[in-house]
């Protein structure tokens, strides 16, 4: 199904009652992705009727993490609070046409209603009580709740793009509140008409909404009888997240806000966005997919009817991939910003940029990215780790000595004559490599880990380089004739 003008329209509607989690920026990501591919339109609204717990703070994170992962909406957005005019509106239509009806069944009759049925081993819903009874002198004044009156013969079947077609018996969807007796539309309305006001075409979302679907849908079906241009949407209900275990995803497996990805776990937006896209969805063997790409494949006959499993470290892998991809420029911007505030001196960005080629080989993540490159702004004297402090015995210290000498009387200051010049100092004092390369890594990181030790060489100068290893290098001796 297309709109009036041929467009496919789709809507991410999250509820900001809480931070933008994987399963909704899936949601969006697919949502968006369909769009884009077949050249239409896709449109977002906050679902803010739960007035209690929806935040400011809610919103604001939602809307940068899907600006984050580079997901752009056409349309202004749309907040279901302020069409709360409209949605009562389409109840009193139904209304006045006989597709809804007031109830006048108090809090304690229902909760009567419920025990019989449990009593009784009954479904639990509406039993219809005032569905064809007209209110009397007793109910004049009195609250009432507006009920849809949903069929009760026959079944509904959906032909989900996604499950393939679902079938549900009328009877087993009671007839649910649209307005509650304070006159406030339900979420199961304004879904509805927010989703026919907005033009959306394709409703993509999770399969835990697909019993709504079967809920709503008499919503599209009554109000076409009576206005007719209600089609009703093509539905496509995507599984849900599992864990690694194959449980529900829960925080124990990861499960936190968009923004904890980018700002503690240091994940790129490009490699979340793939690892959404291929968790439930595929292309073949293909594992790295650009966003582009991911326009061009994407459709919903690619997306899996089983759970999909997330996995912190194939994320984590993935990242590490899109690390080594990523421009060195914007790779210092982003440590830059991670340093600033936990080093002492002024973040160089050119030289943070020189250093990205060998800094970004092997991390996985921007925090480690950071982590490796806190070596080239630290003052002295540098603190040394316990493992660091344990290479520099005397004897470590003494070729320290020999190592300053051999690089002062360095010209070329570049990592391959300074691997030279290092080997050939080894062979003249008979050692390993190693022997001097790991109390060398030491004094001018402060660590037992870094980057390749010329490179560090190279990256500190010469300068800076030859004052951290005579920082640490056992006293020069004079000696007498």
């Amino acid at each position: 199904m297309a709109s009036e003008t041929g467009t496919i329209i789709t809507r991410f509607a999250p509820s900001p009652t809480g931070y933008l989690h994987l399963g909704g920026a899936r949601t969006a990501l697919f949502n968006w992705l369909y769009a884009r591919h077949h050249g239409g339109k896709v449109l977002l609204r906050i679902e803010d009727t739960d007035k209690k717990r929806s935040t400011q703070d809610a919103i604001d994170k939602i809307i940068e993490g899907l600006d984050w992962l580079g997901l752009d909406f056409d349309g202004e957005t749309v907040f279901q609070t302020q069409q709360a005019e409209r949605h009562a509106q389409v109840a009193n239509i139904l209304l006045e046409n006989g597709h809804a009806y007031r109830c006048y069944a108090t809090p304690e009759d229902l909760e009567a209603m419920r025990a019989e049925q449990r009593a009784n081993k009954q479904p639990m819903r509406y039993d219809g009580r005032w569905r064809d009874r007209e209110p009397g002198p007793d109910q004049e004044g009195k609250p009432f709740t507006v009920r849809l009156k949903v069929p009760k013969d026959g079944e509904t079947i959906i032909e989900d793009a996604v499950q393939g077609r679902v079938t549900v018996k009328n009877e087993e969807i009671d007839d649910y509140i649209l307005l509650r007796a304070d006159g406030t539309p339900t979420y199961m309305l304004a879904v509805v008409v927010d989703d026919h006001d907005m033009g959306v075409t394709h409703v993509i979302r999770g399969d835990d909404h697909l019993n709504n679907a079967f809920r709503q849908l008499p919503i599209y079906r009554a109000m076409h009888q009576i206005e007719g241009n209600w089609p009703d949407p093509v539905y496509a209900h995507v599984p849900l997240i599992h864990g690694s275990d194959g449980a529900k995803l829960s925080k124990r497996h990861g499960a936190v806000g968009v923004e904890a990805y980018r700002e503690e776990l240091g994940i790129l937006p490009e490699a979340l966005f793939n690892y959404l896209l291929r968790l439930g969805w595929g292309h073949g063997d293909r594992e790295e997919i650009t966003q582009a790409e991911a326009i061009e494949l994407f459709d919903l006959d690619g997306v899996g009817r089983s759970p999909a499993r997330f996995d912190i470290k194939k994320l984590q892998n993935l990242n590490g991939h899109y690390i080594r991809e990523a421009d060195d420029a914007r790779l210092a911007g982003l440590v830059a910003e991670e340093l600033a505030g936990s080093v002492d001196a002024q973040i160089d960005r050119d030289l943070l940029t020189r250093a990205m080629p060998v800094l970004k080989t092997r991390a996985k993540d921007t925090n480690e990215l950071a982590d490796n490159a806190r070596f080239l702004f630290m003052q002295r004297p540098l603190d040394l780790t316990e493992k660091a402090a344990a290479l520099l015995d005397d004897e470590a210290r003494a070729r320290l000595a020999e190592v300053h000498k051999a690089l002062a009387a360095e010209n070329d200051w570049t990592t391959e004559a300074l691997e030279a010049t290092t080997k050939a100092l080894a062979e003249r004092l008979e050692l390993g490599l190693g022997k001097i390369a790991q109390p060398l890594r030491a004094a001018l990181t402060g660590s037992t880990q870094s980057p390749g030790i010329f490179d560090v060489l190279a990256l500190l100068g010469k300068e800076e380089s030859l004052a951290r290893i005579d920082a640490q290098a056992a006293p020069a001796t004079d000696t007498q004739d």
